[in-house]
């Protein structure tokens, strides 16, 4: 099978004068290796095709591929995730990963939640301010009580999320909040904190055929920023996160939520969900991530897949079968 290797290459932005923090979501180098080394180890044909931009050309000189492996995040707007998938769309080139509808949803976190909500799930009550003079606003943000998480609404890789992102008190809030309209052009998400512990799920598959295939505790470490899992802890976590394999009651709860949350916001062949928990340990869905994050030895998906004895070529399998079962093609 040809399969076309779509993605934003973090160098290639930074060569051409993007920031660090413009490109923390954008794939390194000896990810996209892997994935490729991959691919070619399962027998199939590889072309990188590069940016979505990119793709753009070649679809416009008449390129096609049997399926496209995706996992470009897109640097502009709300829908950035979404736009290689629909792109995709218009010319019936099939894709992994979710298509432009859920990548749009779940990238804009206060959209995921309402669909979460609508479904009877558990989320953190929350608000959202798009306008940092809004009186009505911060007092409808105030009325969920302290204290308060903000972050922007549509980002990810932990950006805008530091320690000052637990506000106490009404001034922390407006500070906080308008330091995400201003800096990152968005709305900040207001939820209620929660104080338990916070777990990450991973899952495989689609629709009634998902799974999960491995849940992990995030613990702080010494020098962590404390009670967040903030842009610095993940930027650097090697040093300062552990992640903890469990297997307990709050941890099958939370994976049982991931998976209904999974499918509702209509995850395909693999992603992740995260969960946190409130002083009593009942797990509330934050959100989900369903475009495939897959650095072989740090990302959370990988890690995730291989408490169950798979390596990393298996989970680069299991998402293209999944995506070829979706398009009624033979595995």
């Amino acid at each position: 099978m040809l399969i076309g290797l779509v993605y934003d290459l973090r160098s290639e932005y930074l060569a051409a004068g993007y920031s660090e923090l413009d490109t923390a979501e954008f794939d390194r180098d000896d990810t996209i290796d892997a994935i490729e080394n991959a691919l070619r180890s399962l027998g199939h044909d590889v072309d990188r095709v590069g940016s979505g931009r990119a793709l753009v050309g070649r679809l416009a000189a008449g390129d096609r591929w049997d399926l496209v492996f995706n996992v470009a995040e897109g640097l502009r707007g709300f829908a950035r995730e979404a736009q290689v998938p629909a792109l995709l769309e218009m010319f019936n080139v099939p894709c992994t990963f979710a298509d432009a509808h859920a990548l749009a949803v779940c990238h804009h976190k206060g959209t995921a939640k309402r669909v979460v909500l609508s479904h009877g799930l558990r989320t953190p009550a929350f608000a959202e301010i798009d306008d940092p003079d809004d009186e009505a606003l911060f007092a409808a943000a105030e009325r969920l009580g302290f204290p308060l998480f903000v972050k922007p609404v549509a980002e990810g890789t932990g950006k805008g999320v530091s320690a000052l992102s637990v506000a106490r008190d009404g001034r922390a809030l407006r500070d906080v909040a308008r330091t995400v309209v201003k800096e990152h052009g968005q709305p900040a998400l207001v939820e209620t904190f929660l104080p338990g512990r916070e777990f990450t799920v991973g899952v495989l598959g689609t629709g009634r055929r998902a799974r999960v295939v491995g849940t992990v505790e995030v613990a702080l470490k010494d020098g962590a920023e404390r009670g967040v899992y903030s842009y610095h802890n993940k930027e650097n976590c090697e040093e300062l996160v552990t992640y903890r394999p469990v297997d307990d009651r709050e941890s099958r709860a939370s994976a049982e939520l991931a998976l209904l949350c999974w499918r509702v916001l209509g995850g395909r062949d693999g992603g992740r969900v995260d969960i946190r928990c409130d002083s009593g340990g009942t797990p509330y869905f934050l959100e989900a991530n369903p475009l495939g994050v897959l650095h072989p030895e740090h990302s959370d998906l990988p890690m995730l897949s291989s408490q169950g004895g798979g390596s990393y070529v298996d989970l680069i399998g299991e998402i293209v079968v999944s995506a070829r079962l979706r398009c009624g093609a033979a595995e």
